[in-house]
């Protein structure tokens, strides 16, 4: 096994312990019942909403239990995004576009140790995932992933 081999076992490790603290947390959380029960309804689409509005809600990428948050979705590709590692990271910029009939999403985080670290998901409508890629910045990665809506 060379050192690639054995950082990415390592990496996977910390990704599986880090989503067991994750699950540990949000247990623990108050309130919690209330939230996944309104979380839930949140996803259904209704007949008057549009696709980019399709984008609200809490996102939760599975493998690591990372939290996006997208609300305020407006039409001129404007939103509000918040990011969770658990705690808060800062997002320095969101927005949203549309090419090729499809939504598309970017998100840059700018925070101690998320230099300019970005995602570039697209919707996919018929899974209600966003997917696509994650630039981390500090180790210059880019990891094919995806976010599920919070149920």
């Amino acid at each position: 096994m060379d050192a690639r081999d054995r950082e990415s076992v390592r990496a996977r490790r910390k990704a599986l312990m880090l989503t067991i603290t994750m699950v540990f947390v949000f247990l623990l959380m108050a309130g919690y019942a209330s939230e996944v029960m309104s979380v839930e309804n949140a996803g259904k689409s209704s007949p008057a909403q549009t696709d980019y509005q399709r984008l609200e809600g809490r996102w939760v990428r599975p493998d690591g239990g990372y939290i996006l948050e997208l609300k305020s979705i407006r039409k001129d590709g404007s939103l509000s995004a918040a990011y969770y590692n658990p705690r808060p990271i800062k997002v320095y910029r969101a927005e949203w576009s549309r090419k090729k009939g499809r939504v598309n999403l970017v998100v840059e985080l700018r925070d101690v140790n998320y230099p300019g670290s970005i995602y570039t998901l697209q919707y996919d409508p018929e899974t209600d995932q966003l997917k696509g890629n994650y630039f981390q910045a500090v180790e210059q990665l880019t990891f094919s992933i995806h976010f599920v809506r919070a149920r």
